[in-house]
């Protein structure tokens, strides 16, 4: 099947799936990614490509650099995949987890990478400054989950799955409720996520009242292709004015992730592409993992659809995925 006969979607993942490492490919084998890095360094003031290459970790998990670092990673392997493909694979959707809707807008031509690093900055500066509390990712569905996150002033943070719910709240309160689900539920662990605080819930209500300002001085135009909100579960509204109204609500509303892939499904997305990040403890680039693709793939595997994935997620993956949408 050719790229033009396909229906295709390009992901971008969130928060989590940034490393120590990330980036260094694509530098080496893409002057396209050299000069994305150096644009990101003039704008943001500091080396984020040091940052990324050396970390500390410590320092590059802090949430006002982690956003930026993966808008960028993610960037970079979409214009690389565009070089190598010579524009030639184009989505006819886009969607981002969390942060990752920010490069979805990009990639869609709502967002320049210019605004975009300068939005996922500020908020990811004020998410670390204002916010608090910490996210457990339960394999639960959430009727079981949310009942229990509520006796102890916790919320759902993410839908990930049908049968992975992401809560959030502060520690203590995440501590007694694993302990009951726990009682409840012996066999289902929750994982704790790298972030620095308890996303998509209230605990981010005022770094969104201070993130609002910089939403509205922001230029945005009309999406060339359809994207996916986090806050709806659906379609982006076209007009700019909404699109920054869902953007603010996305801070403390919950990512409605099952939903957005569901849309996709029923409206015969036949490829999946995601860009960016990367998980696991293998040092290299090409060690690494896609943060989406088991939630991609788990989702399919409990529907009637069907679609095919690829990763272009560092050097040796881009030039697989492009080889293959092109043959």
């Amino acid at each position: 099947m050719s790229s033009q006969d396909q229906q295709i979607m390009f992901v971008f993942p969130g928060q989590g799936s940034q490393y120590v490492g990330m980036g260094s490919d694509l530098i080496r084998d893409f002057p396209v990614a050299r000069q994305l890095y150096q644009q990101a360094n003039d704008i943001l003031g500091y080396d984020l490509l040091k940052l990324c290459l050396e970390g500390p970790e410590d320092d590059l998990r802090l949430t006002r650099h982690t956003q930026p670092a993966l808008l960028v990673h993610s960037l970079a392997c979409l214009e690389i995949f565009r070089e190598l493909t010579d524009n030639q694979v184009q989505p006819v959707l886009t969607a981002g987890h969390s942060l990752g809707e920010y490069c979805a807008l990009v990639a869609a031509g709502t967002l320049s990478f210019e605004t975009a690093l300068e939005l996922v900055r500020k908020r990811g500066e004020f998410m670390g400054t204002y916010g608090a509390g910490e996210m457990l990712a339960f394999p639960l569905h959430l009727d079981n989950i949310h009942p229990l996150a509520e006796k102890h002033y916790c919320v759902i943070s993410a839908r990930n799955l049908l049968d992975q719910t992401v809560v959030g709240g502060l520690a203590d309160d995440l501590d007694r409720l694993t302990a009951e689900a726990h009682a409840q539920f012996p066999r289902k662990r929750p994982t704790r996520l790298k972030t620095e605080g308890a996303f998509h819930t209230f605990h981010m209500i005022t770094a969104a009242l201070h993130f609002r300002p910089v939403l509205d001085a922001a230029e945005m135009s009309a999406p060339t292709v359809r994207v996916l909100s986090n806050y709806t579960g659906t379609y982006h509204d076209p007009d700019p004015a909404a699109i920054k109204t869902r953007l603010f609500f996305q801070l403390f509303h919950p990512v409605h992730w099952i939903d957005n892939l569901e849309t996709a499904f029923h409206d015969g997305i036949t490829t999946i592409v995601e860009f960016g990040g990367g998980l696991g403890t293998g040092a290299a680039p090409e060690d690494k993992r896609p943060n989406l693709e088991s939630m991609i793939k788990k989702a399919l595997r409990g529907s009637d659809f069907s679609a095919h994935y690829h990763a272009a997620i560092n050097s040796q993956t881009l030039r697989e995925t492009a080889t293959a949408l092109q043959s």
